[in-house]
């Protein structure tokens, strides 16, 4: 696996659950952690829970917004036990894992992990190119944080042994921060050309769509280049009728 795998803890509330997760991720071989507004860190109780994962602390950096977190990654998957009210693609630890390993090399890959208390929100699973859910006992499928990391980061490290079978992207992924950009266009266009939404949902089934499709960075600059065409086109017949109106007047 050529992919860089980052871990993101969203709102995490208890200290030694940081510590747990750091401890998970230095077991298989992740680095890379950011903790989006933690109640509290750094502290003493993730120190001690980390036994021996201490670097991966010392390295964690806090951001306070998720965009901040993911702006530099081009997949980003998040974890969920919930059934959703709005169609999602779900995927297994194991097939996320694989779909990692498939990223074009030197690509950054983010794990979302909600809080403990209430998961990923409505607004963090917008950033999402899938879910993943974890098999469990329907009865009690409740995990602990660090459980949650240890089970994914457990599939990514297997996945680095297995051969991939699948094809393999070869255009970097676009990054987060520039498919926000991307979707705050889209949004500008609709508005310019009033596309009617009925249902008030409308940007979030497209960004699910255009998750879903994983862009690259080509993929990425033409749907920006259509956006700015259609504006380029829009704002001539605007000057057009001006001209024929001053023309009648």
């Amino acid at each position: 696996m050529t992919a860089l795998v980052r871990i993101v803890l969203i709102d995490p509330s208890h200290p030694g659950n940081i510590g747990s997760v750091a401890r998970a991720m230095k077991n298989m071989a992740l680095s890379d952690l950011v903790l989006v507004r933690p109640r509290s860190f750094p502290h003493a109780e993730a120190n001690a829970l980390a036994a021996g994962a201490d670097d991966i602390l010392a390295g964690a950096r806090v951001a306070a917004t998720v965009a901040e977190a993911i702006g530099d990654c081009g997949f980003i998957a998040g974890t969920t036990s919930r059934p959703r009210s709005y169609h999602w693609d779900f995927d297994t630890p194991r097939d996320v894992a694989a779909r990692i390993a498939g990223l074009p090399a030197e690509s950054r890959a983010a794990l979302l992990f909600g809080s403990e208390r209430y998961g990923l929100g409505t607004e963090d699973l917008n950033h999402c190119n899938v879910l993943v859910r974890i098999p469990a006992n329907p009865e009690y499928c409740s995990l602990n944080l660090a459980m949650s990391v240890q089970l994914l980061a457990y599939e990514l490290y297997v996945s680095r042994e297995q051969p991939q079978s699948h094809t393999q992207l070869e255009l970097p992924l676009a990054p987060s921060g520039d498919v926000e950009h991307f979707y705050a266009h889209l949004l500008e266009v609709l508005k310019e050309i009033d596309f009617d939404d009925r249902t008030g949902h409308l940007m979030e089934r497209l960004r699910r769509l255009f998750n879903r499709a994983q862009l690259d960075r080509n993929e990425l600059n033409i749907m920006r280049g259509i956006l700015s065409a259609v504006q380029g086109r829009r704002g001539q017949s605007s000057q057009r009728l001006r001209d024929e109106r001053d023309g009648r007047e």
